[in-house]
């Protein structure tokens, strides 16, 4: 479970319920003509805000110790909410504008780290599966020989390979021989990209689910379909669209998708697998055009309505907020890992009685809130832990140790992560 995307709630001064003047929404957009980026415009005016659509790389940022600021053309960029939409060529710059709003206290529909971590396939496959979402089986290739290796572990031709860092399709294949999966991954790898290898999965070939999740509930939902021998079923790659009724385990894996990558805002790829829905994709900034033709739904409003509701707040890194106080943070123990642990109570491990070390106990993608020192800990269990570092690596050291002398794991086992949500 990664902290970094761990958010909390800050009321801005002066904002909040309470306010009626206009929200003063900015939309970060290159195309102002595009579908998406004129649509938002026009729910934003019928809601009766002051929008801007602003191009990000017209944007400067000043960092002082004072109040930082935005700029546009040299003036400051004042506004109540921000939506968005940065392309993938600009993903660098634009999270860093985003990262300065939000130092502003200013709402921003996707957070700097859901946009960086949803952009980056590999590092967001990591967090799903770290949280139990379903995903199709996925191998990180760093050299071409490493090819046999991962047609073992996701099971054999027809293989997915894809690059870490490609939207809208691009940079997806579908291989079907060994020989040309190793060409392919040669010739990617010398480009300078980062090649993922992924477990095919036949029986929704040419096709999948598009789930449009805002402020953590969906508000449509529909099918796409390639045309012909494509089996990329994106939209912008001529693929067709048609409404679905969405069950409720896909709704679920999709909400929980987007939350956990901290988006308030995403199109949510699944496949329908012979398995259940798995999670292909998390886009933070997804085409408004084929969702809404497919299911008449008004979605560009729903999003301006959630940006109206949230105006007053902005998201904070919680991890970065509680390792401030010197001394104190955030660790994370596996179960697992130690299973010395396995059937112990929280009691048993953590033995001073004045102090509550643990605040959450993850256990098969759910967590148990201040669990009682009574609670019994088992194997997939992850114990989650604050206070003063030294405090927590005095209670669980002497386990941990043992845990390692016992069953003769190398040193490196014996490591308290962060990695927590």
């Amino acid at each position: 479970m990664d902290s970094s995307i761990i958010q909390s709630i800050a009321l801005k001064k002066d904002g909040g319920y309470g306010r009626f003047m206009s929200v003063r929404l900015a939309i970060l957009s290159r195309g102002p003509r595009l579908y998406s980026t004129r649509r938002l415009v026009e729910e934003a005016e019928k809601h009766d805000c002051y929008v801007e659509v602003l191009d990000p790389m017209r944007l400067s940022i000043t960092v002082a110790n004072d109040e930082p600021k935005i700029l546009n053309a040299g003036w400051p960029v004042e506004v109540d909410a921000v939506i968005p939409r940065i392309g993938f060529s600009i993903t660098h710059h634009g999270v860093a504008l985003i990262r300065q709003f939000e130092r502003l206290g200013i709402y921003v529909a996707n957070s700097s780290d859901g946009i960086s971590q949803s952009r980056d396939k590999l590092h967001a496959t990591q967090l799903l599966t770290k949280n139990r979402i379903p995903v199709p089986t996925t191998c990180y290739v760093r050299t071409w020989q490493d090819v046999e290796r991962a047609l073992n572990q996701v099971g054999g031709m027809p293989i997915v390979i894809k690059v870490t860092e490609g939207t809208q399709g691009s940079g997806v294949f579908l291989v079907h021989s060994e020989d040309k999966a190793r060409e392919l991954t040669y010739k990617l790898l010398s480009e300078g990209h980062h090649v993922l290898v992924q477990e095919y999965i036949e029986e929704s070939h040419g096709r999948d689910v598009r789930v449009l999740v805002v402020g953590g509930k969906v508000v449509a939902a529909m099918r796409r379909i390639s045309r012909g021998n494509e089996f990329r079923s994106n939209y912008h790659l001529n693929g067709t669209v048609e409404k679905i009724e969405l069950p409720k385990e896909y709704a679920t894996i999709a909400t929980r998708a987007a939350r956990l990558l901290g988006l308030d805002i995403a199109g949510v790829d699944l496949l329908e697998s012979n398995r259940g829905p798995l999670v292909l994709e998390v886009n933070s900034s997804p085409g408004l055009e084929g969702i809404e033709a497919a299911s008449g739904v008004n979605v560009a409003g729903a999003i301006i309505e959630n940006c109206i509701a949230n105006q007053g707040f902005s998201t904070i890194n919680l991890d970065q907020l509680l390792r401030s106080r010197p001394g104190h943070g955030v660790v994370s123990v596996s179960i697992s890992r130690h299973p010395i642990l396995n059937g112990k109570q929280i009691g048993d491990v953590f033995t001073d009685i004045d102090e509550q070390f643990v605040f959450a106990v993850a256990r098969e993608g759910m967590h148990i809130w201040k669990p009682r020192r009574t609670f019994t800990l088992r194997r997939g269990d992850e114990i989650v832990c604050y206070g003063e570092i030294d405090k927590i690596h005095r209670q669980l050291g002497p386990w941990l140790a043992h845990s390692v002398e016992k069953d003769k794991f190398s040193p490196s086992t014996m490591e308290f992560s962060s990695d927590f949500l």
